[in-house]
């Protein structure tokens, strides 16, 4: 079973290199950031004419998370993120978090979610406040996903930089919300509950990016980070067997900011 995750950056600029890299990669999950389209705009009719059930949560312009599984629709379980006490957060508007259950290929539930962590910046201020909190309320309903005992994968931009190592100068935005050491412990809380890291056991060295910014030819230099990351509950963790990150769709025409990231899962 192979499970990807894509901040595709805009769904509708970006759709034919989404598309293509659908029909190249055969994804069995996909787990979508940055739609940034509201929820009568999505093109679900083109992910159906290749095979693709679909589920969404949409915003104008901004944000937006779907959820794409190869044959099947599937089950929606969470659409926001609840507070801490697992009860809908009515005062956050914003579309960042989608959760479901998708039968794997050997028939079983599997519950996925797709991410799109706040970027916190500038900080400090309201927004990095805002991301802190957010990372709360996530680390809470991950530890009720784990409490099920179920095999589950949270996918997503998290914009954490977790280590030194994922990033291509340790000196890089040193000032930055995404590897400030506020945003660094809460990403490791989660871990410490129990959820694996599925990139970083294959790359404990760091040295793999998921990440490259549009300015100053990053991608051509090379200039990336890790942000992009698939964390496993321990059934989940027991089936991994590769990880790793698509690099090669970041230098195509018109592709997002950052490239796919998978895991393939056992039966």
């Amino acid at each position: 079973m192979r499970i990807a995750s894509y901040n595709i950056n805009g769904i509708k600029a970006r759709l034919p290199r989404l598309l293509e890299w659908l029909e190249e990669t055969q994804p069995d999950v996909a787990c979508l950031q940055e739609v940034k389209s509201q929820d009568e705009g999505f093109p679900i009719s083109e992910f159906e004419k290749i095979g693709y059930g679909a589920i969404w949560h949409g915003q104008k312009s901004f944000n937006g998370v779907a959820i794409l599984a190869k044959g099947q629709t599937p089950t929606e379980i969470q659409r926001g993120l609840p507070d801490i006490y697992g009860n809908p957060d009515e005062s956050d508007e914003q579309a960042r978090y989608l959760e479901a259950d998708v039968n794997d290929t050997a028939g079983n539930n599997f519950r996925v979610s797709t991410i799109y962590l706040p970027n916190g910046n500038p900080q400090p201020g309201p927004k990095f406040d805002y991301k802190l909190a957010w990372m709360k309320r996530l680390r809470a309903r991950a530890a009720h996903i784990k409490s099920l005992e179920i095999p589950a994968v949270l996918a997503g931009d998290y914009n954490v930089i977790p280590h030194d190592h994922d990033i291509y100068n340790k000196a890089a935005m040193l000032d930055d919300a995404l590897r400030q050491p506020e945003s660094r412990a809460a990403y490791q809380r989660i871990l410490a509950d129990g959820w694996h890291d599925s990139i970083e056991s294959h790359y404990p060295a760091g040295g793999i990016w998921t990440y490259w910014d549009y300015r100053s030819g990053a991608y051509q230099r090379d200039h990336g980070f890790r942000i992009d990351h698939l964390l496993l509950s321990p059934l989940a963790a027991d089936r991994l067997e590769k990880s790793g990150v698509d690099h090669e769709h970041r230098g195509r025409e018109k592709a997002s900011d950052h490239a796919p990231t998978w895991i393939m899962l056992r039966d």
